[in-house]
């Protein structure tokens, strides 16, 4: 059985309901997925957000338990970890450079295999050698640096958008959103795709 962690902000909105989703779909297809949820800036104990909760139900799928924060032991047990957005997966590698390697945004790892994720290995390439540039003192080469930024305005949006405040249709919306690219990450969840459980 495969593990796959799904990690927004809080870990009350998009995370729970992407969990809940992709359960639900791996279950139907006869995937073997253990599938859990947590959040960069999540606190242990808060309840999934109201219009979260209805979302789910409105799609009669069982609302997760409590929030939970981002922790290195759930790090070291999933196979694969889906961030909501880029900011949430730099966060992860920045936090735990262990998840290297298993560690992707929902719609990046949806999309894998597709023209566009040339020029995403591309600009994260450059965006790694950028910061170990600024961890030694030195700076960037203007080229290198042109080339980084043209990359990050010309790639796709790989965020979910964020329904947090928002009205019950953000939340549907998200919903929808979060479920087109579960379907592609199902689809794609064959036997070798991800590392298998090692303990």
């Amino acid at each position: 059985m495969r593990h796959i962690l799904l990690v927004c902000t809080g870990n009350t909105c998009r995370s729970p309901m992407a969990e809940s989703m992709l359960a639900d779909m791996a279950r139907k297809a006869g995937k073997p997925l253990e599938v859990r949820s947590a959040g960069v800036a999540g606190i242990d104990g808060y309840p999934v957000s109201p219009h979260a909760a209805e979302t789910l139900r409105r799609r009669n799928l069982p609302v997760p338990g409590p929030s939970q924060a981002l922790s290195a032991k759930q790090i070291a047990w999933a196979d694969v970890i889906l961030a909501m957005t880029t900011s949430h997966k730099r966060l992860i590698l920045e936090r735990h450079p262990e998840a290297a390697g298993k560690t992707y945004t929902l719609k990046e790892f949806a999309l894998q295999g597709e023209a566009e994720m040339d020029a995403v290995a591309e600009a994260e390439r450059l965006y790694a050698e950028w910061q170990l540039q600024q961890a030694m003192g030195r700076k960037m080469a203007e080229a290198d640096r042109e080339k980084m930024l043209g990359l990050q305005r010309e790639l796709p949006d790989f965020d979910i958008a964020d329904p947090f405040g928002g009205s019950l249709t953000d939340y549907e919306s998200c919903a929808e959103e979060i479920g087109a690219a579960l379907r592609l990450v199902v689809d794609k969840l064959e036997e070798d795709d991800c590392p298998k459980e090692t303990d």
